[in-house]
C-alpha cells in the first residue's frame, strides 16, 4: 500500500533513507473521527494525553497544503510495499468428544491471523482440501495459499495439547511446529494459550511477532465518577477490573514482563505512583521523598526503574528516577521551572522520549534525552510562528518510531502522528479529523491502540490501528475510556515460562 508521509524540514537527526518514494499523488492515512473531552484532575494534567482515536478509511488529501496541517513539514508518498498473505486454515481435529474444542481453538486461531493485518485467511474453502490430516500442497497451491495452519488437539493425562503446524504451500516444507497446553475452556486463559499458539504461527509464516498474546490495561470511568484500571485482551475478550481504589487511577504502564503495573491513583488524596502485582494483587506505592505531585510512570527495560514525572514542587518539576525492585536510588533526570511529563524509554534503555512545556505553556513538544539525563533534543514538528501542541510519546518497542499525538492550534482536535527515529526523522500522519490522542504500541512495534470519542463527552470506546495498513477494529467500547497501555507478549508467562 501507499502511505502518506511528512519528513521534518529542520530536524536533529539524520539518517539513511532507504524507503522508495513515488511521485504520484497523495494517497491519504486513513481518516480520524470525533474528539473527545478531559477528565478534571490536578493542573498539571493539562498537559497530559488523555482520550481519542478513530482511524477509519483511507481518501486522498485533495487540495490540502501540508503547511495548513502541520508546521515545517512537508508531504511525500512513500511506497510500503506489502501486501496481504493467503494463509489458510484446515479444520482443527481432536478425539471422539473434543471436537468442540478443537473448533473453538480454530475459531480463535482464524481470529487472530486476521486481526494480525498480515495475511488474507482463506475460508469457504472446498470439500475435499478440508477432509483428512495429510497436506496434499497441490491442492491448496491451486486455491492460491502461501501459508496452511494445521492443528489438532491431543489429550494427555486428562489434560488437552494444542499442536500445531505452519507450511509453505509454495517450498512445501513445515515453517514451524509447537506443542500449547491448553487450560480448561471455560477459564480466560484458555483463550491466551490459544493466542500464544496463534503467535507462533505468525512468526513461523513472516519471522515477526505476533500480537494476540497480549492485553491492553486502561483507565475506565465509573458511576460515581471514580476511575479503576481495566485490562482486556488483544481481541476484546476477558475485561476485568483490576484495582479498587475508588479514586482516581490512571496513567496505567506494564512492566516489561508483563507482570505488573504502575500507575498514577489519587487513593491518598494526593496524586502518587503505585505499583500492582497482577498474580497476587498486592500493591504498593512509591516514596515520595519531596512535595508535588507524582504521575506519567513508565518502566525501563531493565524491569527495575520506574521514570516518573513530579509537578508542583516549590516552582521545580521534572523527570525522576526510582529502582522499585531495590527500593532505592531515586535520582533527578531532568528539573527545572518547566513541566516535563510523560516519559517513554527505548528499547535498549539509552534514551528517554518526553514531553515538556519549555518552549512555551500552552505548547508542549516532544523530546528525547539519554535516559540518565543531560541534552534534550525536540522531535515533535516545532516552527516558532506555529508551535503547535504535542503530547503523550510512546516509543516502538522495535525501536525506531516514536508515536505521539498533537494539533497545531491552541485549541481543536488532535492527530496522531508517528515519528521515524534516525531514519531523517520523518513523520507518518495516521490520522487527519476527529480529536485523537493516547496512542501506544503493540508488542510487533506495527499496531497502535488508542481511545476514541465524539469530541463532546469523554472517549467512549479502545480501537486499534495497523501502522501499516490503517486497517482498524475496534476493541472495546460504551464506556468512558482514558489512557491505553498495551503490554509485551505475555507468551512466556502463559507458557510457564518455558520456551516455546
Amino acid at each position: 500500500m501507499t502511505a502518506a508521509r511528512f519528513p521534518l524540514v529542520s530536524s536533529p537527526f539524520r539518517g539513511a533513507d532507504s524507503v522508495s518514494r513515488a511521485s504520484a499523488p497523495v494517497a491519504a492515512a486513513p481518516q480520524a473521527a470525533a474528539p473527545m473531552a478531559v477528565a478534571p484532575l490536578a493542573a498539571a494534567w493539562a498537559l497530559v494525553a488523555t482520550a481519542a482515536l478513530i482511524l477509519v478509511s483511507a481518501a486522498p488529501l485533495q487540495g490540502q497544503d501540508p503547511e495548513e496541517r502541520f508546521p515545517g513539514v512537508s508531504l511525500e508518498l512513500i511506497s510500503e510495499g506489502m501486501r496481504a498473505l493467503p494463509f489458510a486454515i484446515q479444520p482443527f481435529t481432536a478425539p471422539p468428544g473434543r471436537e468442540e474444542l478443537a473448533q473453538r481453538a480454530e475459531n480463535i486461531a482464524a481470529r487472530n491471523l486476521r486481526y494480525s493485518n498480515r495475511f488474507q485467511v482463506l475460508d469457504s474453502l472446498p470439500a475435499s482440501l478440508t477432509q483428512g490430516t495429510q497436506v496434499d500442497y497441490a491442492l491448496w497451491d491451486q486455491v492460491g495459499a502461501a501459508f496452511l495452519l494445521t492443528g489438532r488437539i491431543e489429550m494427555s493425562a486428562g489434560r488437552a495439547e494444542l499442536v500445531t503446524e505452519v507450511h509453505d504451500v509454495v517450498y512445501r516444507e513445515v515453517r514451524g511446529r509447537g506443542r500449547f497446553p491448553l487450560p480448561a475452556p471455560d477459564t480466560p486463559d484458555f483463550r491466551m494459550a490459544v493466542h500464544v499458539a496463534s503467535d507462533a504461527a505468525v512468526e513461523w509464516a513472516t519471522g515477526e511477532p505476533g500480537i494476540a498474546a497480549s492485553r491492553i490495561v486502561f483507565s475506565r470511568q465509573g458511576e460515581a465518577g471514580n476511575r479503576e484500571l481495566w485490562v482486556v485482551d488483544s481481541d476484546g475478550e476477558n475485561l476485568r477490573r483490576v484495582t479498587n481504589h475508588n479514586s482516581l487511577a490512571i496513567t496505567p504502564g506494564w512492566s516489561p514482563d508483563g507482570r505488573r503495573i504502575a500507575f498514577t491513583s489519587y487513593l491518598s488524596g494526593l496524586p502518587r505512583i503505585y505499583e500492582l502485582d497482577l498474580a497476587s494483587g498486592r500493591e504498593r506505592m512509591v516514596p515520595a521523598p519531596r512535595s508535588g505531585d507524582y504521575i506519567t510512570p513508565a518502566y525501563a527495560p531493565d524491569g527495575e526503574t520506574l521514570a516518573f514525572a513530579i509537578t508542583g514542587s516549590g516552582g521545580r518539576s521534572g523527570l525522576y528516577s526510582y529502582n522499585i525492585v531495590r527500593e532505592c536510588c531515586f535520582a533527578t533526570l531532568s528539573e527545572s521551572r518547566s513541566e516535563d511529563l510523560s516519559p517513554s524509554f527505548s528499547p535498549d534503555g539509552r534514551r528517554i522520549a518526553f514531553m515538556s512545556n519549555r518552549l512555551g505553556v500552552g505548547t508542549p513538544q516532544i523530546y528525547l534525552m539519554p535516559a540518565g539525563g543531560g541534552s534534550a533534543e525536540i522531535l515533535s514538528p516545532y516552527r516558532f510562528d506555529r508551535p503547535g501542541y504535542y503530547s503523550s510519546p510512546d516509543w516502538s518497542p522495535r525501536g525506531d518510531r516514536v508515536a505521539y499525538y498533537g494539533r497545531i492550534e491552541r485549541i481543536g482536535w488532535h492527530q496522531i502522528l508517528i515519528s521515524e527515529v534516525g531514519r531523517g526523522n520523518r513523520i507518518l500522519q495516521l490520522t487527519r479529523s476527529g480529536n485523537n490522542e493516547d496512542p501506544s504500541w503493540a508488542p510487533d512495534g506495527r499496531h497502535l491502540v488508542y481511545t476514541s470519542g465524539s469530541g463532546r463527552g469523554g472517549a467512549n470506546a479502545l480501537r486499534i490501528v495497523d501502522a501499516v495498513t490503517g486497517n482498524t477494529r475496534t476493541l472495546v467500547s460504551g464506556f468512558d475510556v482514558k489512557y491505553p497501555d498495551w503490554s509485551p507478549s505475555l507468551a512466556r508467562l502463559v507458557m510457564g515460562e518455558e520456551d516455546r
